[in-house]
């Protein structure tokens, strides 16, 4: 079975992510969405928050999987049985620190490949901290993520 990982904060999913994920999956014999709890960063959203909003927007996908993760990513790609980590390149800009990561990850682990794959051009700009800023000034943040993510934007920043 051909397993990949795709990493990522998601606070919040986007359409953008979504579009990554509807093209890994067709690559992929299961795809596992990996909530990252990254550190140095303060989410909007907390990980079992992100994690439910991203199942409830792939549950019509049977082989997309989402879980949570604190650690070497490597480390829980070999512990998966995963082939390759998926990476979504919007632009140039992303390019070189993806491309940084990938090469480490591969020295890291020679074994899961990096895989980058290019979101439709309609999502190329988008991005969460976009998303989280438009909600935050009270725009309709509807073009950019489902419903579901739309409601709990709403909630959260009540």
């Amino acid at each position: 079975m051909r397993i990949a990982i795709y990493p990522g904060t998601f606070d919040p999913v986007t359409f953008g992510h979504i579009d990554v994920i509807e093209r890994a999956r067709e690559i992929f014999d299961k795809v596992i969405v990996m909530v990252a709890r990254n550190t140095s960063k303060t989410p909007l959203f907390n990980t079992e928050e992100r994690v439910k909003m991203i199942k409830d927007v792939v549950k019509k996908y049977k082989n997309v999987e989402v879980e949570s993760f604190h650690g070497l990513l490597v480390n829980y790609a070999r512990k998966k049985k995963a082939k390759a980590i998926v990476r979504g390149l919007r632009a140039v800009s992303d390019f070189e620190y993806e491309f940084q990561m990938a090469l480490t990850n591969r020295k890291l682990a020679e074994e899961i490949t990096t895989v980058f794959l290019m979101p439709h051009e309609k999502y190329t700009y988008l991005n969460s901290s976009i998303v989280r800023e438009i909600a935050l000034m009270g725009g309709d943040v509807s073009e950019f993520v489902p419903v579901s993510v739309k409601k709990a934007l709403g909630k959260k920043i009540k």
